[in-house]
Order: C-alpha cells, then structure tokens, then sequence
C-alpha cells in the first residue's frame, strides 16, 4: 500500500508512493496529564486536539485542505496574523496517514480518500524527525476526532513510546486488528505517521526525506 502526503497543522502536544496523504498541522506540545499514569511519557504527540490542543480552533477559517489539515505553515501563519493568534509555544507537525481506515465492527480494511471540493497540495518540509505512529478516529469522515492511545488512556495497555505513540505501524496496525482499540471511539481507525518539523513556521520549507513505505506491513 501507499502513503499519502498529508497537510501542517501546529499542535500543542502535551507531555509506490502517492503524493496526497501528506498533512501539516501545528499544536502544543504539554507534558503528559497526570490521569494518564504511565511513567514513561513525556509528552503527548496524538494528532488528535482533545490533550494536544490545536493552534485554534482551524476548521472555521475554511483554509484547509482534502484531509482537514494544511497544505502548508503559510496558511497557518495567515490564519494567526489575520486573526492576532499567538503561535508560539507550538509545534509544527507533520503527518502521513496509511491509505486504509479500519473498521472495528466488519474489521475490514478499507480505502479511502481526502475530500474533494477542497484543493490538496501539501508542501513537504525540508527535515522532519519521525516521533512514532499515532491511531486515531475519523466517525464522520472529516477532521480528526479521538487518539485513544491518549483520550482514553489506552497507553496504560499497549507498549508505547515517550511520545504516547506506537513505535512502529506494524504495531499499530496489529492492535488494531487484534481489537485493542474495541470500545475505545467510535471508528474507523486511521494510522498516523507523525514528525515532528524542526523549523519554525516557513512556507518556504520543502521535503526532502524519504516517506514512509507502507508497505512493509504485516499480513
């Protein structure tokens, strides 16, 4: 299977290939929340804004792209300037998402695609530093919902990383299937690759790293 290049987005963390499933997304990166009670986490790296909050509440200004995140951090910045919107304390995410969503009730894996009455052309960042690999649900089909490895305190069951992410998609696609993820959210599950961008903000970065090969997965 393939990965897709997916849109920025800044984040609040607390502690063949095909060119459409890149993402950016900028968020804050906060420690791990006490009620989480695993010892080895940091911080939290989900995609998902219900611990990590988002930038702002992004979905409103309508900048986005097929995947309800961003082409670039330029729309970021545009965003905040217009809107006298602090970016700092942030970090600069970006994603790559496996092209199928599983289903917990058929446990079916499935394809699927960005929205397309939005235009998608995500601009790839000049370094980025895989952090580990992130499960997270899409109900509606939109903008990401829950991350359950942290919304609902599944790290205290599976192994993962300082990050609150799996180390690996082999691990996450075999939670999954195993049903680790049963009666956590509402499904279906999409996997996450997530980096980190070591840069500020810079409309001007572009990628120059290799993507992930999804298809290394098990069977």
């Amino acid at each position: 299977h393939i990965s897709l290049p997916t849109p920025y987005l800044p984040d609040s963390g607390e502690s063949g290939t095909n060119d459409d499933t890149r993402r950016l997304h900028a968020q804050e990166s906060n420690p791990s929340p006490d009620w989480l009670n695993v010892a080895n986490i940091d911080d939290i790296h989900s995609l998902s804004g219900c611990i990590s909050k988002n930038f702002t509440d992004y979905i409103k200004y309508w900048k986005h792209n097929g995947y309800w995140l961003f082409d670039s951090p330029s729309a970021m910045e545009e965003i905040a300037r217009e809107n006298s919107l602090p970016l700092a304390g942030t970090t600069l995410f970006y994603y790559e998402v496996y092209d199928e969503q599983f289903d917990e009730d058929s446990r079916e894996w499935s394809t699927f695609e960005p929205e397309a009455s939005f235009p998608t052309n995500v601009e790839e960042p000049a370094s980025a530093q895989l952090e580990g690999y992130d499960v997270t649900t899409f109900s509606v089909g939109t903008s990401p919902e829950c991350s359950p490895l942290s919304c609902n305190g599944l790290a205290a069951e599976v192994t993962v990383n300082r990050h609150c992410l799996f180390e690996s998609f082999e691990q996450a696609k075999r939670a999954l299937e195993r049903g680790q993820f049963v009666d956590s959210e509402p499904g279906p599950f999409r996997i996450f690759a997530v980096y980190t961008v070591n840069s500020r903000l810079d409309p001007e970065a572009m990628w120059t790293g290799p993507r992930q090969d999804w298809s290394r997965k098990p069977s």
